[in-house]
């Protein structure tokens, strides 16, 4: 069983879209959050500050029909059901880390621009 998820994974990052997106809002920060092992859906609830039960529920099923989470319900009382990435989705992975890292050094360049643009509308 991974380590538990921290409260505050999300904390450091800017409130502004992701510049490389990959699916809806949520999908990347599943990824991220699935990254080290499979997870129970409170647990993914505790890093993703803001999204509602139905948002997660829409996200995960989303994320189980194309292919990049597998859902594991086991029949115990009460009931456990784990999210865990397939090899499709750890595929991403590595773009994903290349996006970061991309943003982590221009991040600066694109709020400016972006405001520049605001400014200009």
């Amino acid at each position: 069983m991974p380590e538990p998820l921290d409260p505050d994974m999300f904390t450091g990052c800017p409130p502004v879209a992701a510049p490389i997106r990959i699916g809806d809002k949520w999908t990347a920060k599943i990824i991220r959050c699935l990254e080290r092992g499979p997870r129970r859906f409170t647990e993914l609830q505790t890093p993703l500050r803001g999204i509602t039960p139905k948002v997660l529920t829409e996200s995960l099923r989303a994320m189980e029909r194309d292919g990049l989470l597998t859902r594991t319900a086991y029949q115990e009382i009460p009931p456990r059901v784990e999210y865990e990435l397939t090899d499709l989705g750890r595929s991403l992975l590595e773009p994903m880390n290349a996006g970061c890292e991309w943003s982590r050094r221009h991040l600066p360049e694109l709020i400016a621009a972006r405001d520049a643009w605001h400014a200009a509308s």
